[in-house]
């Protein structure tokens, strides 16, 4: 039996790197800004992304319909601004594995990250924000493999590199499908792994 989920808005988390507010009017915006994405977070778990409006998510979140726009421009940057937020903290994590070249661990701390986060993943993939993801992750890639990147290889860097991440991004899609919730983190890191591995040599270090 695959293990609970916990709830979205469990999942927010509150950017480590961001500068402290040097006014009241800065305080008052990023707490307006947390609120937001709590709100929007919270909602795709009750209802599909489509039906979520900028109008609900103000209400959810306790702010002024207008307050939204000084922070978004559409529903759509928001879940841009979310997705890729979170392809970063999935390279965050898994960097320290590949600064040991112990590829393996992070293969499965993608995998478990994943895994904590299913239902905003499969919301974000399934929402349009997939382009999104895929791009930030080509984007942290191709600095990583560039700098691991070996003198020569078979295949060109950006091409493999191109190739790691469609590969980890339909894994991750099947995975997330609702017919394959009961299959193990192990089970996926292991394919993840395998499918990996010819890409391994050319240098190109994705976040697993």
């Amino acid at each position: 039996m695959a293990a609970e989920t916990p709830k979205l808005c469990d999942t927010v988390a509150h950017s480590a790197d961001r500068a402290p507010p040097s006014t009241p009017r800065d305080a008052r915006a990023a707490k307006s800004n947390d609120a937001i994405r709590a709100a929007f977070l919270a909602l795709i778990e009750t209802k599909p992304l489509e039906h979520v409006t900028i109008r609900e998510i103000a209400a959810e979140a306790g702010v002024h319909y207008a307050t939204f726009f000084r922070h978004y421009a559409t529903k759509e940057a928001l879940l841009n601004d979310v997705a890729a937020e979170q392809i970063g903290r999935l390279v965050a994590l898994s960097l320290p594995a590949l600064d040991r070249a112990d590829r393996r661990t992070a293969i499965v701390a993608l995998c478990q990250y994943v895994n904590e986060h299913r239902v905003l993943w499969a919301a974000l993939l399934r929402g349009g924000a997939a382009g999104t993801m895929r791009d930030e992750l080509l984007r942290l890639s191709a600095d990583i493999a560039i700098e691991r990147a070996p003198p020569e290889s078979w295949l060109p860097l950006d091409l493999a590199v191109a190739c790691s991440v469609g590969l980890i991004f339909e894994t991750l899609a099947w995975w997330l499908a609702p017919a394959r919730g009961a299959v193990a983190i192990e089970q996926v890191a292991t394919m993840l792994d395998q499918l990996l591995l010819p890409l391994h040599h050319t240098g190109a270090a994705t976040a697993c």
